[in-house]
């Protein structure tokens, strides 16, 4: 969001505040002001003129500026009603030297998930692509996938969803199936760099959110369904500033991933590109692997689908 905007919100959110005031406190013209507030307007925000002055009355439900507006996270963002994938643009973004940026949708209408795999993307749900540079090795980047798994189901579980984390990037709601519940949401992570440099890290998160029961799988679930409607910019907003917390915080990732997992302790099906093996989960790496004990021999999976039998 432009500085000037950004600060004409900050003063309005306080209370009303004259356009002669805002200019003085600003250091601009009383013109400029107007335009901003114009902008504001056009945006979506109900700024109002009265006595007092401008008065900010309601912010857009969803979008660019109202994700902004508010968020205690470094992050700008790039909305867009509908595209065809939010990581596919923050790439682009990403390798044009974009950083700290969150690629935004309403809509995707081409969502990936592992593997190629197709993710439904419908209008309602949370599609977001996080675009950083993080000054770490390669080996450490699959923390910050568990970051955003961990920052997701901090946030669902604020508004009263049970939800939990599925090896290797499913956030999940408990109960029964394939996936050891009803999937809610999905990270993909993607990265540019060298053997010993990272260049840019795309963390792409995907939340049922609203998204209508009709437009779900059958072994899908979101936070509607869960709990009712959600607002989708709080949601968001906590999505990012948990993000943001514990990217800057790597070493206490692990631990919090482990706390919300729901995979270790069960009796797993894990299926490789090249064997399908069963047994015990009972750790994850910090490179974001899964330590499974099988037939008393600890084995560490990399890749692959990870299916929940029973608890051990």
């Amino acid at each position: 969001m432009q500085e000037t905007r950004r600060a004409i919100l900050e003063e309005l959110a306080a209370g009303a505040v004259t356009g002669p005031a805002l200019a003085d406190r600003l250091g601009v013209s009383r013109a400029a002001v107007w335009k901003h507030v114009e902008a504001l307007r056009e945006a979506g925000f109900d700024v109002r003129s009265g006595d007092d002055g401008y008065e900010l009355v309601d912010v857009p439900a969803y979008g660019a500026m109202a994700v902004e507006f508010g968020l205690d996270a470094p992050y700008e963002i790039a909305f867009h009603e509908r595209l065809d994938s939010t990581n596919a643009v923050a790439r682009e973004r990403a390798a044009a030297g974009a950083s700290n940026l969150v690629v935004l949708a309403n809509e995707q209408t081409g969502g990936r998930g592992r593997r190629e795999r197709s993710w439904d993307s419908p209008s309602g749900g949370v599609w977001a692509s996080i675009v950083v540079r993080p000054d770490v090795p390669p080996a450490r980047v699959p923390l910050l996938t568990l970051a955003a798994a961990v920052a997701v189901t901090e946030a669902v579980r604020a508004v009263g969803v049970d939800a939990a984390i599925k090896w290797p990037n499913d956030v999940i709601v408990h109960g029964t199936g394939e996936r050891g519940g009803r999937k809610l949401a999905g990270v993909l992570t993607e990265m540019a760099g060298e053997s010993s440099r990272v260049s840019w890290v795309v963390v792409g998160i995907g939340v049922n959110a609203n998204v209508r029961a009709a437009d779900l799988p059958s072994d899908a679930t979101s936070v509607s369904a869960e709990t009712g409607a959600v607002d989708r910019r709080d949601l968001v907003q906590a999505i990012l500033e948990r993000f943001a917390a514990r990217a800057a915080d790597l070493d206490a990732v692990l631990p919090a991933w482990n706390e919300h997992a729901a995979t270790l302790g069960q009796h797993v099906r894990v299926e490789t590109p090249t064997e399908t093996f069963e047994g015990d989960a009972v750790d994850v790496t910090e490179t974001g692997a899964l330590v499974v004990d099988s037939d008393g021999q600890r084995r560490t999976v990399h890749a692959g689908d990870c299916e929940h039998l029973r608890p051990v």
